[in-house]
C-alpha cells in the first residue's frame, strides 16, 4: 500500500522532463553519462571530480539509465521514484522489526513517503544520489540492527559495506556512525545514560527489543564507541575527498562572513522545522541572505532550539524523543552551510535523511498521547487518512512545478523574494529561446538584487555581445575575469573577451586572452579554436592545424572537426582531412557554424545558469 500510494502521489513525474538546473551537466550534455555503462565510464566515475562532487555509484546508475532510456527522461523519473519507494518500504520494515509497533511504523514510513519536501530528492534527475545514498544508508541500518543481535566479523562487514556503497552515492550520509549512537540509545537499547535502565522498551516500559544483555555500562559505552571507529574513519576519508572535490571544482563560496553563516545556519533550523509542519512555498534554491540577521531574531531561534532541547533530555523516559531530536540536529549540521557549498541558504533535498527523526519523535508522541487518553483507534484512522490525502495532494502538485523549465523557475520566482539565481537560470531559458530581450530582463533583475554576482554579469555581458555593444560586454567580461573566484568562470570570461577582441581587430589581445583563459582552465575548447582561428587568417596554417587538434582531442564537435578538415587541406594533407571530415555528423549545421566563426568572430558568450 505504501508503495501505490507513492507511484500513485508522484505519478504527475512521468510527464516531467529535464531541467537546466544541473540536469544539462549531469545528463543530458554529459558526454560520459551518455555513453552508457562501460569499463571506461566505470573509471571516469571513480576519478572525475565533476559537478564538485565525487560520487561514482550516482554516476553509473544515471550512466545505467541513459543506457536504458536514452533521453527519455519519464524512465529516469520512474527509476528515482522506484528507489524512494524501496526506501520508504525499508523504513517501515526497520521501524517494525527494532520496537515491534507495526502502525507507528507505517506512519512514519507514511511521512516520509509522502511529504512535499522529499519531491526534490525524487523529482529532480540530477539529484539520483540522494535517493541511492538513502537506500544504502537504510540497508546499513538493517545489517547494524542484524549485527547487534550476534555481533560478528562478517556481520560487521556489510555494515562498514554498506556505508561505503552509500557514501559512494553521496556524502550526505557521513553522520551515519554517530546517528548509530542514538539507534544503540533507543531502539536498540544497548546503552544508558541514566534514568531508564538498557534495553527498556521504546515506550517506558517494561517491553524489551535489547539484542544485548549489559553486564557493565562502563566496558559497553567503551565498546560501542570503539566499534564505530572504523566507520568514524570511512566518513574522515569522505570527508577529505568532498572537500578536495568540492574545492576543484570551485563549489566552496568564501563570500559570505563566518558570522553570517553561523546565523544562517541558526535560522535554516528553525525554517526546515517550519516546513516539516507546514509543507508551503517550497522552491530551489533558496537564496542565502547577503546581511546579518536582526539579533533578538537569531536569539529567539536559538533559546527556542536550546529549549526543545532541554524538554527532550528532561523527558528522559520517552528515549523517541531524544533519539528523534538529536538525529534531526546532527543529521543536518554538515548540511548547514558552515562550509558554504553553492548558493543557497538551505534546500529541501537536505532534509531527507534528518526529517526521520522528526517524523518519528511525533509519530511516537502521539501514538503515546492516544494510548494515555483511550482514544479509540476509529477517531485516530479519519483524521490521519485525511492528513495524508493532503500531505499526498500537496506533493502531487508539487511534482508538477519540476514540469519543465519555464514552470520550474516561474513557480521559484513567485514563491520566493530575492531569488537572483531563479532571476538568472530563466534569463538564459528565455535567451535560449530567442527572447533575448526578455531574457536581459531577468539578468538584470539579478543584478538588481546581486550586482556583484558573477553568474548575471557574464549572461549581461552575452547579451550585449550579441546586440554588438561590444564595450558594455568588455566591461562585464573584464569584471568577471577579474574578481570571480571561481577559475571556470574567469577562464569562460577570457575565452569571450578573446572573440571580441578579435572580431574588432585587435589580434594581439585576443590572443592573450585566449592563453589566459587556457591558463586557467587547460580543456576549454572555445579559445583552442579561437588561436585556431587566428592562427588561420595569419595564415599559420601549421598552428591553425595543432590548435583544431587540440581541441577535437577534448571535444568531438562537427564544427571542430570541419574548421580541421579545412585546415588538414591548405597543409596538403589530403588524406587526414578526408579523415576529419568524415567525423563531422552534420555537415550543413558545421559549414554554417564555421562560417559565422569567421564572418563574426563567433562571439556572443558562454552563458552561465547556476
Amino acid at each position: 500500500m505504501l508503495g501505490a500510494a507513492i507511484f500513485l502521489f508522484y505519478s504527475p513525474v512521468v510527464h516531467n522532463g529535464f531541467i537546466d538546473y544541473d540536469d544539462d551537466h549531469y545528463i543530458t550534455e554529459n558526454a560520459h553519462i551518455k555513453a552508457g555503462l562501460s569499463w571506461t565510464t566505470a573509471e571516469w566515475a571513480f576519478t572525475t571530480y565533476d559537478e564538485a562532487n565525487w560520487t561514482p555509484l550516482s554516476w553509473l546508475s544515471l550512466a545505467l539509465d541513459y543506457q536504458l532510456f536514452g533521453l527519455k527522461a519519464a524512465g529516469h523519473h520512474a527509476v528515482s521514484v522506484a528507489l524512494h519507494a524501496a526506501n520508504a518500504v525499508l523504513l517501515f520494515l526497520l521501524l517494525q522489526g527494532v520496537t515491534g509497533f507495526r502502525w507507528r511504523s507505517w506512519m512514519v514510513a507514511a511521512w516520509f513517503a509522502l511529504h512535499p519536501v522529499n519531491v526534490e530528492s525524487v523529482a529532480w534527475a540530477a539529484e539520483r544520489k540522494n535517493v541511492l545514498s538513502m537506500l544504502f544508508f537504510l540497508l546499513a541500518l538493517h545489517a547494524y540492527t542484524w549485527y547487534t543481535r550476534k555481533p560478528g566479523l562478517g556481520r560487521y562487514a556489510a555494515v562498514f559495506f554498506l556505508f561505503a556503497l552509500g557514501l559512494l552515492s553521496k556524502s550526505q550520509v557521513i553522520t551515519f556512525p554517530l546517528l548509530l549512537l542514538l539507534w544503540d540509545y533507543w531502539p536498540l537499547g544497548r546503552i544508558s545514560f541514566g534514568g531508564a535502565p538498557a534495553g527498556e522498551g521504546s515506550d517506558g516500559s517494561s517491553r524489551s527489543f535489547s539484542f544485548l544483555s549489559v553486564s557493565s555500562q562502563g566496558r559497553l559505552k567503551g565498546w560501542l564507541l570503539l566499534e564505530k571507529l572504523p566507520l568514524l574513519l570511512l566518513s574522515a576519508a569522505s570527508a577529505v575527498i568532498t572537500m578536495r572535490a568540492e574545492t576543484l571544482g570551485g563549489a566552496v563560496n568564501f563570500e559570505y562572513s563566518p558570522l553570517l553563516k553561523a546565523e544562517t545556519a541558526v535560522i535554516a533550523y528553525a525554517r526546515y522545522l517550519g516546513k516539516a509542519l507546514w509543507p508551503t512555498r517550497l522552491v530551489a534554491p533558496y537564496p542565502h541572505p547577503t546581511a546579518l540577521y536582526p539579533v533578538w531574531l537569531v536569539g529567539a531561534v536559538m533559546a527556542g532550539l536550546i529549549g526543545i532541547t532541554a524538554l527532550v533530555l528532561y523527558a528522559r523516559e520517552r528515549k523517541y524523543l531524544a533519539v528523534g531530536w538529536f538525529w534531526f540536529l546532527g543529521a543536518m549540521a554538515p548540511m548547514l552551510g558552515l562550509v558554504q557549498v553553492g548558493p543557497q541558504a538551505m534546500a529541501d533535498r537536505f532534509a531527507y535523511i534528518p526529517y526521520l527523526g522528526l517524523f518519528l519523535m511525533a509519530t511516537w508522541l502521539v501514538a503515546e498521547w492516544v494510548a494515555v487518553q483511550k482514544i479509540k483507534p476509529a477517531w485516530i484512522v479519519v483524521p490521519a487518512v485525511c492528513y495524508w490525502l493532503v500531505l499526498g495532494s500537496l506533493t502531487y502538485r508539487q511534482v508538477g512545478y519540476w514540469r519543465d523549465i519555464p514552470t520550474f523557475w516561474t513557480h521559484t520566482l513567485r514563491f520566493s523574494e530575492g531569488n537572483y539565481v531563479a532571476e538568472n537560470n530563466l534569463g538564459s531559458y528565455l535567451f535560449r529561446q530567442g527572447k533575448r530581450d526578455e531574457g536581459a530582463a531577468h539578468f538584470r533583475a539579478a543584478l538588481g538584487i546581486r550586482p556583484d554576482n558573477m553568474i548575471a554579469n557574464l549572461n549581461l555581458a552575452a547579451y550585449e555581445d550579441s546586440r554588438g555593444n561590444f564595450p558594455a560586454a568588455i566591461e562585464r567580461y573584464q569584471m568577471v575575469a577579474q574578481h570571480s573566484q571561481e577559475t571556470v568562470k574567469r577562464a569562460g570570461a577570457y575565452g569571450s573577451l578573446g572573440f571580441i577582441y578579435r572580431q574588432i581587430g585587435q589580434a594581439a589581445v585576443a590572443k592573450q586572452c585566449f592563453e589566459a583563459s587556457l591558463q586557467l582552465a587547460p580543456e576549454r575548447v572555445r579559445p583552442m579554436i579561437g588561436l585556431g582561428l587566428l592562427a588561420q587568417e595569419n595564415g599559420d596554417w601549421a598552428e591553425a592545424v595543432r590548435q583544431y587538434s587540440r581541441a577535437s582531442a577534448v571535444r568531438s564537435t562537427d564544427v571542430g572537426y570541419f574548421l580541421l578538415a579545412q585546415a588538414l587541406r591548405h597543409e596538403g594533407r589530403a588524406d587526414e582531412a578526408e579523415a576529419a571530415t568524415a567525423r563531422i555528423g552534420n555537415l550543413a549545421e558545421a559549414r554554417e557554424t564555421a562560417a559565422d566563426f569567421l564572418a563574426t568572430g563567433a562571439t556572443g558568450g558562454d552563458r552561465s545558469r547556476k
